[in-house]
């Protein structure tokens, strides 16, 4: 049964974390090196792609490569994507989520875990903001995978998945304001 939305009436929009001003300036740092050539990108990735953002997954997709998860909000730098970005990251979207600015939702969590359970390349349309999204895409995809994500006017991050990544990641997330327990309860399901 189904929402007078269209959404699943068991997947509740249930805020889980909240940025906090403090800690918004440490995630302005980069996690990973720059690239600006998808290409060269791509020659370093060798297990499971996780792209975070349309311009990022734009140029992942015109590289030849299609991210195993793609989360995409349809905007960049809080404007609304060239036609062009949109229809090439909007057109294989399997799945949508809801993901309000500088939250975490358990909605985008669950999401993002049947994302990468499929065995098709998943694109995620996340109603809302997808950038923090960023931390538990981390947190939950497997050692080697790489996680790539924009850093405005400068280029891509490739995050290259392992424990010491995860650490730092943690230690940022357990910064956040919020539900802290469920938070953690559901990323470890």
């Amino acid at each position: 049964m189904t929402r007078d939305d269209g959404s699943d009436p068991d997947r509740v929009d249930e805020q889980l974390l909240v940025l906090p001003d403090d800690l918004r300036h440490e995630l302005k740092e980069p996690m990973g090196p720059i690239e600006t050539d998808a290409d060269v990108l791509l020659e370093a990735v060798s297990g499971p792609l996780i792209a975070v953002g349309d311009v990022v997954t734009y140029h992942i997709v015109r590289a030849g490569r299609e991210p195993d998860v793609a989360l995409v909000d349809e905007r960049t730098k809080r404007q609304l994507v060239e036609e062009e970005i949109r229809e090439t990251v909007t057109e294989r979207v399997n799945v949508e989520a809801r993901n309000p600015p500088a939250e975490l939702t358990a909605d985008v969590l669950e999401t993002l875990q049947e994302s990468l359970e499929r065995e098709e390349p998943t694109t995620v349309l996340v109603d809302g903001e997808e950038d923090l999204v960023v931390l538990p895409a981390i947190m939950v995809a497997p050692d080697g995978a790489s996680v790539v994500y924009g850093q405005p006017d400068e280029g891509m991050v490739h995050v290259v998945v392992d424990e010491e990544v995860r650490r730092e990641v943690r230690a940022l997330l357990e910064r956040f304001e919020g539900d802290q327990e469920r938070f953690w309860s559901l990323l470890e399901e």
